[in-house]
């Protein structure tokens, strides 16, 4: 039986992946201080995101996860906000009518602001200073001043996610995600991208498709679900002082529930079973997300979906697989197989930007647009060889028409990455090659939906033999 669970339950259990906060008692402080704030997100939420993940699991939907990589203070306008949420919509709509299926729609945003490093250390110049860690932890810039480790940082990060899940709320809930609104946004990329050709058929089937409904009467002027969406938050929780801070009792369940997001994942570089960030995860009720890199063996994998996910609920874990578009075909089966031996209900999710890293020429680094195409296309392949459900794609994005992932229809090359490289940590997708990457996924489940009906024909002239 495992030990009972608390809060700070984690505090007992080796930990990695953690700051040095040279003033525990200022750190100690702030998280008092954080553990009086309102909720940024409510158990009830959790609950909705978890039957919707649900769905997905039983192969009636698609989980799209996206947002930046680390978000920056700096960075916080509400016209990024903006941008950012509207290229997720269009998204959301080309996935959503090219499957045929409900498209759950989670952000990393309004709390990603913590980053694990592969060193602790990073050296410039013949200077070594600790690594940058999210703003939540310490500054990008590289001077002693900017990398010390800061609590009080966790008071703003708490604040923007606020303003951030305010300003999304708003959009959501207030018009701005109209799907006729969406759709002209989506025709107008159609329109402007080289590769329109490709993209031309499906945009037209979504116009002829609107039209025959606004002919019908069916209008976002009568039908509420046009005009309003739901939107979810997620962030790996990787500060595990900050989320005990924001974990509160719910009244209703008598559950517990990690309030900085609706759904939290744990990174592959701190999902060893016996640690602190599994131990926190195991005790709150949210969906949770487990990334899956390639040292991650079927053993392990099915010890941590005993230990998170004991009761076997679905909708409650999702496997955010990372391997690398070189890796995907050697490791993915493996996991596949001993989950379906198990009989263990999950959510399959493809992260194709983390394995696919590289160093350009010039030092930049990046993220080939060809292999993040190839490892989501190994994984669909993967599933469909196996009879399994390819049920989401994660992935690092931006609303800015930035230069930070090489190839796409652009064809940003090596030497244009200095142009408008932005990101404090990892390559982003920029808007064109976001909505892109949702065209060119728009095939593959338009490929999969036409297998499972296929298959589906097929069983009852079987029996009737």
């Amino acid at each position: 039986m495992p030990a009972p669970w608390t809060p700070e339950s984690w505090r007992g259990k080796p930990i990695v992946q953690v700051p040095d906060f040279a003033d525990k008692s200022v750190l100690a402080d702030v998280e008092t201080k954080l553990a009086t704030y309102p909720p940024l997100v409510f158990a009830g939420e959790a609950r909705q995101l978890k039957k919707a993940l649900a769905d997905v699991a039983a192969g009636n939907g698609f989980l799209l996860q996206g947002g930046d990589c680390a978000e920056s203070f700096l960075e916080h306008r509400a016209d990024n906000i903006r941008d950012f949420f509207r290229v997720f919509l269009q998204m959301a709509v080309v996935l959503t009518y090219a499957g045929g299926s409900p498209v759950v729609k989670v952000g990393r945003v309004a709390g990603q602001f913590a980053k694990p490093r592969s060193s602790p250390m990073e050296k410039k110049v013949g200077q070594e200073l600790p690594s940058y860690r999210g703003d939540i932890i310490n500054g990008p810039e590289f001077t002693p001043e900017a990398r010390k480790p800061d609590p009080q940082r966790q008071l703003e990060a708490y604040r923007q996610s606020a303003a951030t899940l305010n300003l999304i709320r708003a959009f959501a809930q207030g018009g701005y995600a109209d799907l006729e609104r969406v759709h002209q946004w989506t025709l107008g990329f159609v329109k402007d991208s080289p590769q329109s050709h490709r993209y031309e058929e499906l945009g037209s089937r979504i116009t002829e498709t609107l039209s025959f409904m606004r002919a019908c009467g069916i209008t976002s002027e009568n039908t509420p679900q046009l005009r309003t969406t739901n939107f979810y938050t997620s962030h790996e929780a990787l500060l595990l002082g900050y989320e005990q801070a924001m974990t509160r009792l719910d009244s209703t369940s008598g559950d517990w529930y990690a309030t900085s997001g609706h759904m939290i994942w744990i990174g592959d570089r701190t999902r060893q079973p016996d640690h602190a960030h599994v131990e926190y995860c195991r005790g709150v009720k949210n969906p949770i997300g487990l990334k899956c890199g390639p040292s991650l063996e079927p053993d392990t994998l099915m010890r941590l979906i005993d230990v998170l996910n004991p009761k076997d609920e679905a909708g409650r874990l999702t496997l955010i697989c990372r391997f690398g578009s070189d890796k995907v075909e050697k490791q993915l089966p493996k996991l596949i197989r001993a989950v379906q031996r198990a009989g263990r209900t999950v959510v399959w999710s493809c992260d194709p930007m983390h394995g696919n890293t590289i160093s350009a020429a010039n030092g930049y680094k990046t993220r080939p647009f060809e292999r993040i195409l190839s490892e989501a296309d190994q994984f669909f392949a993967v599933h469909r060889s196996e009879g399994t459900h390819a049920g989401g794609i994660h992935i690092e994005m931006t609303g800015q028409n930035v230069t930070e992932c090489t190839g796409g229809a652009m064809a940003i090359s090596e030497t244009d990455l200095r142009d408008r490289y932005h990101t404090h940590c990892d390559p982003r997708l920029n808007a064109d090659q976001a909505l892109e990457l949702a065209f060119l996924m728009a095939e593959r489940l338009k490929q999969e939906r036409e297998t499972r009906t296929g298959m589906l024909r097929v069983v009852p002239t079987a029996a009737a033999e």
